[in-house]
């Protein structure tokens, strides 16, 4: 009959995605329960700026939207201080070559030997660059981070259970209009719900052991990331350092120029946030 090879292909499915999720799970390293310090890294000696509430700016850009927020986060303070000029044309032009920190020297070679660039490629080069992967082990070492592996490896076993729980209804419908006439598609339907069930319950288990691992900040980085806000919040809003504390909580789509916002998404209308 047709439609157990269409039950068996659900179990199948229900089974692979689900074992995949388990292993994913099971994989991601005990991080510090403890309250770690950072210390002084890198980035630190290098002019990444002083510590609020246990993080630097870069480091609250990276726990709050990796890589990509922190090469936004230096595009906007490099363009804010007339370092360079974000064009809402999607393009990057260098008007001080003098950088102040290893990020901002990331940001000048990106932009090329004429000192020119696309804004899209500019970030792309800048969230890959070794200044940023610095940031991102110091936070992975202190335990404020999830690692990279980890959190793909999550994200990818938690899309292949969605799917599958898309997948199942769709094999039931095909199974049941592939019954032969007269026979009741009550109990075949039945059949297929036993996987649905698994599988969204692996779903319900994954939103609240696995999700935390899904961000870039783990549990103990988004608590320390709060805190961090809430440090940065009481300092007053309207200076330089409380926009790019509003970029590094939440991305350029906060930014009150318009053109800003069209620039950093690489010439491309951007919504505005909040």
């Amino acid at each position: 009959m047709l439609w157990l090879l269409l039950l068996a292909s659900a179990w199948a499915a229900t089974a692979v995605s689900c074992l995949r999720l388990c292993l994913a799970a099971a994989d991601v390293p005990r991080l510090p329960s403890g309250v770690p310090e950072l210390g002084d890294g890198p980035g630190d000696a290098d002019g990444e700026g002083t510590r609020e509430a246990g993080l630097t700016l870069y480091e609250a850009a990276y726990l709050a939207g990796g890589p990509g927020r922190v090469a936004d986060l230096a595009l906007v303070a490099m363009h804010g201080r007339r370092g360079l000029l974000l064009a809402h044309t999607g393009w990057t032009t260098v008007v001080d070559p003098d950088a102040e920190d290893a990020l901002e020297r990331s940001v000048i070679a990106a932009a090329g030997p004429a000192g020119q660039e696309l804004t899209a490629s500019v970030r792309t080069a800048v969230a890959a660059d070794g200044a940023v992967r610095a940031i991102g082990d110091r936070l992975m070492r202190a335990g404020l981070a999830v690692p990279d592996r980890a959190r793909t490896a999550v994200v990818s076993a938690l899309r292949a259970v969605r799917a599958t729980s898309l997948l199942i209804p769709a094999l039931a419908v095909c199974a049941v209009l592939t019954l032969p006439g007269g026979r009741e598609p009550g109990p075949v339907a039945v059949w297929f719900t036993l996987p649905l069930a698994l599988t969204l319950g692996a779903l319900a288990m994954a939103a609240m052991e696995v999700r935390p691992y899904t961000r870039f900040a783990s549990p103990l980085g988004a608590h320390r990331l709060s805190a961090f806000a809430e440090h940065t919040a009481a300092g007053g809003q309207g200076t330089e350092r409380a926009r790019l504390t509003a970029v590094a909580l939440h991305g350029v789509g906060v930014l009150d120029d318009p053109e800003l916002r069209v620039a950093l998404a690489g010439g491309r209308p951007a919504h505005r946030v909040g």
